[in-house]
């Protein structure tokens, strides 16, 4: 049986490790010990261990070939770089703001896969955005729509966090890179707010958010961007913060101590974004593209929607994200992509066979996925 060791137990590295577990011999790996206790009664094999220090990290990752990288964005360039160092095969979702193909070349040396940014979005999303672009004879438009949100509204936020709520307002922060006419144009993050509606949920507000990455750079077409989805209202108090200096990074004194507003921000709001035990949650993403295919004009659209698991208490973020890293590492296992190297979700997803295995994967677990396939 192959191993596989997971970094990060939070919520989504517990979705990851209870669906690897499945056919793999799985080691959950955190420096939390509460995040551990969960599989630990699931009879997961844990270690309580720091791998931002690489002589731990050797030591927990040294009997496998694969790992999920799976610790927060602002430590995930560091440990994914180590992991390379110590040659492993890699699929991460830390989602860091670093450009992970910084290590392409490392990982082409040492024969290694290296999958990056494969969540739900970026990841599923991208994922078909290269299957779209290698099943078009030309593709002019690509618009991810995505969020994840509580299913009961309840004020004052109307919003919980599926994930570490300091990369949460990461997203707000870091401004938005697009595609407009051909030409990569970076605009502030939650600019152009437009009101949507999405089926099963009803009216959301979208606005734009740094989600496209390296697709900017690898899928050569005219116009591209993603929206995150919120209930309406919300935007206006992440701007409040905001402009009241509450999401800065740069660190300010208080009391002759220097600390940045933005980690003191986040730890605030980590009560009050904290889902309850087995409280539901929904994902919802709504992928279009419009383009050539089979020598017709048309719109290609892909409707995701997925909802807290009461069986498990997996939440829908969880599972979404969490399965699709572990769908494309099944993918990696079983020699759907053997070419070296870090290897971008839309570059992955020009492989039809393992964008179609994805999604069979992702379907298989209950997440409801719809499309037209191309």
């Amino acid at each position: 049986m192959e191993n596989v060791v997971v970094l990060g137990a939070g919520r989504v590295g517990r979705a990851v490790v209870w669906d690897l577990a499945r056919d793999f011999a799985v080691t959950a790996v955190d420096v939390s010990q509460a995040n551990l206790q969960w599989l630990a009664r699931h009879n997961v094999r844990t270690v309580q261990a720091d791998v931002t220090h690489r002589d731990a990290l050797a030591r927990v990752v040294a009997a496998t070939r694969w790992v999920i990288n799976a610790v927060p964005g602002f430590l995930g360039y560091q440990v994914l770089s180590d992991l390379v160092f110590l040659g492993k095969n890699v699929v991460d979702i830390s989602f860091m703001p670093e450009d992970p193909r910084a290590l392409d070349a490392e990982a082409k040396a040492q024969g290694l896969l290296v999958a990056v940014d494969c969540g739900v979005a970026p990841g599923l999303s991208h994922l078909v955005l290269g299957y779209w672009y290698a099943q078009a004879s030309k593709l002019e438009s690509f618009t991810c729509y995505v969020g994840g949100l509580p299913k009961e509204r309840v004020l004052p936020w109307e919003y919980k966090a599926p994930f570490s709520p300091v990369d949460v307002l990461e997203e707000y922060t870091r401004p938005a890179r697009l595609r407009r006419d051909g030409t990569v144009v970076t605009l502030p993050a939650m600019a152009e707010p437009e009101l949507v509606y999405i089926p099963k949920v009803g009216t959301l507000e979208a606005f734009l958010t740094d989600g496209m990455r390296t697709a900017l750079e690898t899928i050569p077409i005219p116009t591209m961007e993603e929206k995150t989805l919120r209930y309406p209202g919300y935007r206006e108090k992440i701007l409040l913060l905001k402009e009241s200096g509450l999401l800065a990074a740069e660190p300010v004194e208080v009391s002759g101590v220097r600390v940045p507003p933005l980690a003191v921000t986040a730890k605030a709001l980590t009560q009050a974004w904290q889902f309850g035990e087995s409280e539901p949650d929904l994902t919802v993403m709504v992928l279009k593209a419009r383009g050539i295919f089979g020598g017709d004009k048309r719109e290609q659209s892909l409707f995701l929607y997925d909802t807290l698991d009461p069986a498990t208490g997996l939440s829908s973020m969880a599972r979404t994200t969490g399965f699709t890293a572990t769908a494309v590492l099944r993918t990696l296992v079983e020699g759907y992509h053997r070419q070296p190297g870090v290897l971008a979700p839309e570059l992955l997803g020009q492989n039809l066979r393992l964008t179609r295995r994805v999604i069979a994967a992702l379907r298989e677990r209950g997440i409801s996925i719809t499309w037209e396939d191309v």
